[in-house]
């Protein structure tokens, strides 16, 4: 699957919640982030879900644009279904694409570059 990722700007931080599990203590954060679907401006809300996503979370304030990077999920409660939008990485806007190095991309060949005809390699047809 590709990455999924959305550019926006966080509208509001949602207040942390925290506890423990058979799998030991567990923590998360949950945001609305806005961003442009079309002409309009939609929300969804995304959750940051352990002390290290949380914590990078905290680094972003209210107002400011970022971009998220998230991973779908879909689970069944009492017969209802409910999605979750999870994320795995959250960076300010439009810095991947300035941070990633430029494609190198090698030149054209040229006419030096093909092979020299060698008549024993030439084939009957």
């Amino acid at each position: 699957m590709a990455a999924l990722e959305i550019e926006g700007r966080i509208k509001q931080k949602l207040s942390r919640q925290s506890g423990q599990s058979a799998r030991g203590a567990w923590e998360k954060q949950e945001f609305i982030l806005e961003y442009q679907d079309g002409n309009y401006p939609a929300d969804v809300m995304v959750t940051a879900f352990g002390s290290d996503k949380v914590a990078d979370l905290d680094r972003y304030q209210v107002g400011d644009a970022v971009k998220v990077s998230f991973n779908l999920r879909a689970r069944e409660y009492n017969g209802r279904w409910y999605n979750d939008v999870r994320l795995w990485k959250i960076a300010p806007a439009g810095q991947n694409a300035a941070q990633q190095p430029p494609v190198q991309q090698a030149p054209a060949p040229t006419l030096d570059d093909m092979p020299a005809d060698i008549p024993e390699n030439d084939l009957p047809f």
